[in-house]
């Protein structure tokens, strides 16, 4: 169902927006959770959605400021948005390089290890303080929705990780790390 055609229907569904906007939502903002759209694929998305009369755009320019394109979902553009929310959607996708240091444990260093799980604690806190303040700010009530599964995740990720570390730490290091050759 989500491709970067629909990512850009739905962010546009809230209002219109530049270019960079639509960029930066989909990579840094709320709606950079769901899909991953490259830089390279949201431009030419706009522009084939362009064609196809389901966006319109028009140019806005500021003194001193370069020109941007800013873009506005069409009638035509709302209704694909909703038959695309129709269609089922793709499994969730995690992925974690994090994970893969601790499956492979026994040949990390265990000071590394220890420091890496100390991080990733750190970085769940962040995420959880961030997304409360979001929550407290928030009255649209699918943006609650999926905040509150959102800190379900990271505190569910969180709460075993913290319950498990010592597990993992005292697995990190046994295999014994390679000797580099002479």
């Amino acid at each position: 169902m989500t491709n970067v055609r629909t990512l850009c229907l739905a962010i546009l569904n809230f209002g219109e927006a530049s270019g960079y906007e639509i960029r930066k939502a989909a990579h840094e903002g709320r709606f950079s959770h769901f899909i991953a759209a490259s830089y390279g694929a949201i431009y030419p998305a706009l522009a084939k959605l362009e064609a196809d009369g389901l966006v319109t755009s028009h140019e806005e320019r500021h003194p001193g400021k370069p020109p941007r394109r800013v873009y506005a979902i069409t009638e035509a553009g709302r209704a694909a948005f909703v038959r695309a929310l129709g269609e089922p959607p793709g499994a969730d996708v995690l992925k974690s390089e994090f994970l893969l240091v601790m499956l492979c444990a026994e040949v990390v260093d265990p000071e590394h290890a220890r420091h890496l799980i100390d991080e990733r604690l750190a970085d769940y806190q962040t995420r959880i303080d961030q997304m409360e303040e979001a929550e407290r700010n928030c009255e649209h009530p699918g943006s609650l929705f999926v905040i509150g599964f959102g800190l379900a995740m990271y505190r569910a990720m969180r709460s075993h990780l913290a319950a498990h570390r010592q597990d993992i730490e005292a697995v990190a290091g046994t295999a014994g790390l390679p000797q580099a050759a002479e």
